[in-house]
């Protein structure tokens, strides 16, 4: 580990994070907030601690995010997807790890777009017979 910040960017719907990993005690900071302020839901910081916890390095990094777009859920993913990529650049040989629990990749899944003639992407107008 030569240098002291290392560098992921993570995407999920419409949420693009932008991570930092600096050698520290494990304290998550998001948008300048700490994560229990930024995060409601336990399960959402259950998601962003996964990589780490994966990994063992809950304790050996401090992580800086700024997250942006979207909802909690879509940005809790981000910043997942951006942890684990921050941690392929500090270290190599957690690859495997992250590949095998599917943490580096970026979920393909968006919002389907409205059609015309629906009221949304699939709902249709409410059918009368007369």
């Amino acid at each position: 580990m030569a240098s002291a910040k290392f560098y992921g960017t993570g995407r999920r719907k419409k949420s693009i994070a932008r991570v930092y990993l600096v050698p520290g005690t494990g304290k998550i900071t998001i948008n300048k907030r700490d994560i229990d302020e930024y995060l409601g839901l336990e399960t959402l910081k259950l998601i962003v601690r996964q990589p780490l916890v994966a990994t063992e390095t809950t304790d050996k990094f401090d992580v800086l995010v700024n997250v942006r777009g979207g909802g909690t859920t879509g940005q809790a993913g981000a910043i997942r997807h951006g942890i684990s990529r921050a941690l392929l650049q500090a270290d190599a040989d957690y690859r495997p790890v992250l590949k095998k629990a599917g943490y580096l990749t970026r979920d393909p899944r968006m919002k389907e777009r409205k059609k015309y003639g629906l009221k949304a992407a699939r709902r249709a107008p409410q059918f009368s017979k007369r």
